[in-house]
């Protein structure tokens, strides 16, 4: 079983593809345009898609910034091939990897560190080496499902 974990953007988008297991078995983030063609190949099997949700933030003005980003949700979520498609909203992150609703990207970035293991270096690569900025969103996006998926 392959997992896609969208970690959804305005003009690009992270994206980490997982097993079962939680083994990464391709991560990037690109262009949204670039993103959209990869979900619509055929031979690109992703059995299931899970794409992190804007959720409401109160009385704050959003911008259109969040506008362009619910869009592109909504494209990437009709293009998806998958047999199964879901949303995970960061509270739900939150709560399943840092057990707040007050953690942070730092703390969320660090409980799948210790969760998972270290970045590592270029001689001694560890599991998450090579991750940047919003892969790590893509990855609890991901990890939050399945375990979610375990559970029941």
């Amino acid at each position: 079983m392959k997992i896609m974990g969208i970690d959804p953007g305005s003009a690009d988008s992270a994206y980490v593809v997982v097993n079962e297991n939680y083994e990464i078995l391709a991560k990037g983030k690109i262009e949204n345009e670039q993103l959209l063609e990869l979900i619509k190949i055929p031979t690109v099997h992703i059995d299931e898609m899970v794409i992190e949700m804007i959720a409401n933030m109160g009385m704050g003005a959003v911008g259109a910034t969040i506008f362009d980003t619910c869009v592109w949700i909504g494209r990437f979520w009709e293009a998806s091939q998958s047999k199964e498609k879901s949303y995970i909203y960061r509270r739900e992150e939150k709560i399943n990897l840092c057990g707040s609703m007050k953690a942070k990207d730092t703390n969320i970035r660090q409980a799948l560190i210790d969760r998972f293991g270290v970045v590592g270096t270029k001689n001694n690569q560890g599991f998450f080496y090579g991750f940047k900025a919003d892969m790590w969103a893509a990855f609890a996006v991901a990890v939050t499902y399945l375990d979610k998926k375990k559970e029941v």
